[in-house]
């Protein structure tokens, strides 16, 4: 018997049901019809809508309750359908990463008014369901004052307000990160020369890269500036000699940085500081100057500042590395004579929840800001399908030890956490962002600086931090 409060445009979609055909056809405006989807979707009445015969399905949309869509879709924004995951309203069975290709199209036909107009008849159809709570992600009060720009957390990307966003993000427990990072407890891109490295291999292989570019030496003195749980020190100490000063604005990564370098024995070598990078003596200076993953933090507005600070750090003839995100798709937008469109609130979920305040810049930005400062480039390389490999194996690492991560952290943070990965996993993959490594040298006087004419030793045999040819011979 059809259900008497159905349009009868809707008489066709499993009658009998409430609500169900109502939210049939919204997800035939949102996705198009059943035939022409890759994937599955799985209603809270058990009825299951599968691809066209002979496509495979590599996820399973589960909406749980006949609200759900509602919730998701009303407001019609990115906001709205991530914390409906992270809530657990909706769920994704499957290949996570593969659901985040269906954002890029929805977001566009929610780009025609007609359409709006028609999902929102639909949507108010729905029930409401039970009153909306908000995501309790561990920490969110910081987030919430890292987004707000006059209250206790200061401006935007003063020292105060970067703190709180750095805290926010690493602060959620050393031992979360510790379930799904590699044995030296990494978290920026691995290095994957054959693509069959395992997690802890690639991380060594990027570790050395990343040594290897900077030409480090035996009594030398490197800075690492957001130096993470000091991965990069260590290692740069054990196989290269050089004495290392790494600093953090996260007091719960140089708790556990300080512990491994001294569980190690290399306290007399290495030094873990909680500390702003603009705030180092006006007179301290490194052979070589590093940032992993930090510079994302330091927004737009603010990279002459940065830049100048790691020249200013940085010795005559000495060298910087910068090792760090970008916007592929802005650079695009740029290009073409605009500014990058903010589809849906793009972006939104990322900012509030996982990385507050963060911002990414084209590659052009970042080495003009650079060279600006006073630095040369000398060498630039992106490892953006580097990244989007890392990023499976974080996704696989964490799903598999789900049931501890939930028990740690809770199951909304968790469930943020695999949906920020997998998407940016997609989002490497698809050239919407990038990663690169930026060589940076600050010339002397004479306009020296401590490089090779090629780069030949960048692929040779290493040798305990020497660097010899094929023939076993050393290099300079």
């Amino acid at each position: 018997m059809t259900d008497p409060t159905m349009p009868q445009s809707l008489a066709h979609y499993c009658p009998g049901v409430p609500y169900l055909g109502i939210a049939q056809r919204v997800m035939d405006e949102l996705f198009g019809p059943t035939h022409e989807r890759r994937f599955a979707v799985r209603y809270w009445s058990g009825v299951l809508e599968q691809p066209a015969e002979g496509r495979a399905s590599p996820f399973t949309i589960v909406l749980r309750a006949s609200w759900t869509l509602r919730r998701m879709f009303w407001p019609p924004t990115e906001l709205a359908l991530t914390e409906a995951f992270v809530r657990g309203d909706v769920d994704i069975e499957g290949d996570l990463a593969a659901a985040a290709e269906i954002a890029a199209p929805l977001a566009e036909r929610l780009r025609s008014p007609r359409r709006l107009a028609r999902l929102a008849a639909f949507l108010l159809q729905l029930p409401s369901g039970p009153p909306r709570k908000g995501v309790g992600l561990a920490g969110d009060a910081a987030a919430v004052a890292a987004e707000r720009p006059n209250d206790r957390a200061g401006r935007r990307h003063s020292r105060t307000r970067d703190a709180a966003a750095i805290r926010r993000h690493y602060d959620v427990g050393n031992d979360f990160y510790g379930l799904w990072l590699d044995a030296e407890r990494v978290y920026s891109c691995g290095y994957f020369p054959t693509g069959d490295e395992d997690l802890d291999a690639a991380q060594r292989a990027k570790l050395d890269l990343i040594c290897r570019k900077l030409r480090l030496r035996p009594g030398e003195w490197l800075l690492d500036i957001g130096c993470g749980w000091g991965g990069l020190v260590r290692y740069a100490a054990r196989h290269y000699g050089v004495e290392a000063l790494g600093i953090t604005l996260s007091p719960a990564q140089a708790t556990y940085a300080a512990a491994r370098i001294a569980d190690e024995r290399l306290t007399d070598r290495c030094r873990i500081e909680v500390r702003d990078y603009r705030d180092l003596p006006a007179d301290a200076e490194f052979d070589k100057v590093v940032s992993v993953g930090m510079f994302e933090h330091v927004g737009r507005k603010h990279l002459p500042t940065y830049f100048r600070a790691a020249f200013r750090l940085t010795r005559p003839g000495g060298l910087f590395l910068n090792h760090g995100i970008v916007s592929l798709a802005d650079a695009r937008a740029r290009d073409a004579g605009g500014r990058p469109r903010r589809l849906w609130g793009q972006g939104k979920f990322i900012d509030r929840y996982v990385f507050p305040d963060g911002e990414l810049v084209p590659v052009a930005e970042a080495l003009a800001a650079a060279e600006g400062a006073g630095l040369e480039t000398r060498d630039v390389e992106s490892l953006r399908e580097h990244y989007a490999l890392t990023l499976r194996h974080w996704v696989r690492c964490l799903e598999a030890r789900a049931d501890e991560a939930v028990r740690l952290v809770g199951s909304e943070t968790y469930r943020a956490w695999r949906l920020y990965m997998a998407a940016s996993a997609h989002a490497f993959a698809t050239a919407q962002i990038g990663i690169a490594q930026m060589l940076f040298a600050r010339p002397d006087a004479a306009g020296r600086c401590c490089l090779p004419r090629t780069r030949a030793d960048l692929f040779a045999v290493t040798d305990g931090g020497t660097s010899r040819d094929r023939t076993g011979r050393a290099l300079p």
